[in-house]
């Protein structure tokens, strides 16, 4: 099997120690343990049950999708999974498996009970998806060999396995592949600041980095509930302090945040130079999405998808049929006067 389809976990193999390379952090800050995983409560406790029960039957855990925001956790939850049921997992994504016989590969390639790990499946080829259904639902593959009146259909069966699928566009899963979670279809919510801080601490010890409880809760504050925006952030401020040779107290985590361009509340340059566009050209709306993508030189999908989600989760805009508003929030935080028009709808 090619390895750009497919990436095998191993879990039988010890535990790795805190490696000095950058791009192996992400899998080191990655929980091993129900007890090592905060937030998520309520997907951890149902997951937890419906793990333990199939255990419990000899049987392999039903099928999960989990979807949500990206850097919320689907991926580690994965990971998780196969490690607490000490399984092989192979993982994949939607856009690698580009045809019929990827997936007839990969699938015919696993052992008993393995876990398969398909991200953003959202992106599944419609042709591919539905040779996933029979596979999912009964255990077989379909293949139809020749084409015409000499095609025949040969079914293979296939050994147990459990799907785990994430997509950060639910919407764009097909009602009958979602249909086929019967282990759950699970959202995962944004995180508290105090959940933010909890990881914060444990992925600096993780880190062997000293860090004072102060220029944590900054990092907390400024990381967009999200851990791995919150990871980003604490690798950085250690990166800042070794090169500085200075402690990661409150001031040097201010400094580090402040060279990224990211404020007091989270946000970064094109969330400031977004809001900025729109009080000072347009103002403060409403504009409609093409005008403002237009204004700030972006694709459209950029600023619906990226940007504006965070602005309007901490109210700084909101959405009307008529376009985009800047809401009394937004001018007081970038230090516009509030406009007459704002300030009595506040009344």
């Amino acid at each position: 099997m090619s390895s750009k389809k497919t990436n095998e976990i191993d879990n039988s193999s010890s535990e790795k120690g805190v490696v000095s390379d950058d791009s192996f952090l992400d899998q080191t800050l990655r929980p091993t343990h129900w007890d090592e995983y905060i937030g998520q409560k309520h997907i951890k406790d149902n997951v937890k049950i419906l793990l333990q029960a199939a255990e419990g039957r000899g049987h392999i855990p039903e099928h999960i999708l989990f979807y949500g925001p990206p850097g919320l956790g689907k991926t580690t939850l994965a990971h998780l999974i196969a490690k607490e049921t000490g399984r092989q997992m192979k993982i994949t994504s939607g856009p690698a498996i580009e045809k019929v016989g990827d997936l007839a590969s990969i699938l015919t390639n696993l052992a008993s009970g393995d876990i398969l790990f398909i991200d953003e499946i959202h992106r599944l080829n419609k042709m591919v998806e539905e040779i996933l259904y029979p596979a999912m639902e009964s255990g077989v593959l379909d293949i139809i060999i020749g084409k015409g009146p000499s095609a025949r259909t040969i079914q293979l069966d296939l050994p147990p396995f459990t799907l785990i699928a994430a997509t950060t566009r639910v919407a764009m899963v097909s009602s009958p592949l979602r249909s086929r979670f019967s282990g759950g279809v699970f959202r995962l919510e944004f995180y508290s600041n105090e959940e933010i801080a909890k990881i914060i601490e444990r992925s600096s010890k993780l880190l062997k980095t000293e860090l004072e409880n102060d220029a944590l809760k900054e990092i907390a504050k400024r990381s967009r509930f999200t851990p791995r925006t919150a990871n980003y952030f604490l690798k950085r401020c250690r990166d800042f302090a070794q090169v500085h040779k200075k402690s990661l107290d409150l001031k040097t985590v201010k400094d580090a945040l402040n060279m990224l361009a990211i404020d007091e509340i989270g946000l970064n340059q094109s969330d400031r130079k977004f809001l900025e566009i729109l009080i000072e050209k347009f103002n403060g709306g409403p504009v409609g999405l093409k005008t403002m993508a237009a204004a700030m030189s972006e694709e459209e999908a950029t600023v619906e998808e990226v940007i504006e989600p965070y602005l309007i989760q901490l109210g700084l805009l909101e959405r009307s049929p008529r376009g985009r508003v800047a809401t009394n929030k937004a001018y007081e935080h970038l230090g516009f006067d509030v406009p007459a028009s704002l300030q009595n709808k506040l009344i």
